[in-house]
């Protein structure tokens, strides 16, 4: 198994990933009705995939905050959540800052013949490597209901940050848990 950045070719085989971990367990809650678009959403900066013999296994993107709560949580925890009274300006300045240093782990699948072998460990390491040489700090937010990936980010070192409830489709929601990467 090889894990690499994510290039174009691979939007088929990673389309057809994502619809199978779907399939299977439900997961991503979004994003099925189109695929190829989710996937290469405009707000992906990197994006890596795990490869067997040729096939699409695994994926996973470094995001730009687009006003995730596991963005505000951290900001809140670090002293960066602003003043009482602050006019939007300095709010945007602030938030805009904390957007140059923090990006969001998302869109991490793995179908279930790759599972067992470390594919989700190499490609949130590989994303994690990445935000390191960028200076940047993870966050992400899981569905509480997804036991195996919240055990990969504890192993893994990420230190829960509070509660949060993942908003979806039409209306619907689900709780969620919040994380951030360990520095350094």
């Amino acid at each position: 198994m090889t894990v690499r950045p994510f290039e174009a070719a691979d939007l088929p085989g990673a389309a057809r990933a994502l619809i199978e971990v779907y399939e299977t367990d439900g997961y991503p809650v979004e994003g099925v009705d189109d695929p190829e678009a989710w996937l290469r959403s405009e707000h992906v900066s990197a994006a890596w995939v795990a490869e067997t013999g040729g096939d699409v296994v695994g994926h996973v993107a470094i995001m730009r905050p687009q006003g995730e709560d596991a963005v505000s949580l951290w900001a809140g925890q670090n002293g960066e959540d602003g003043e009482d009274g602050e006019d939007r300006e300095d709010r945007e300045d602030r938030e805009n800052e904390v957007d140059a240093r923090v990006a969001v782990l998302a869109r991490l699948f793995v179908i279930d013949a790759a599972r067992g072998r470390a594919t989700g460990r190499r490609l949130v390491e590989a994303a994690m490597d990445h935000a390191r040489a960028h200076g940047l700090r993870l966050v992400l937010d899981v569905m509480a209901k997804d036991a195996a990936a919240i055990r990969l980010y504890e192993r893994l070192g990420w230190r829960r940050t509070g509660e949060c409830t993942h908003h979806f489709g039409a209306g619907r929601s689900t709780p969620a848990l919040c994380f951030v990467a360990p520095e350094g």
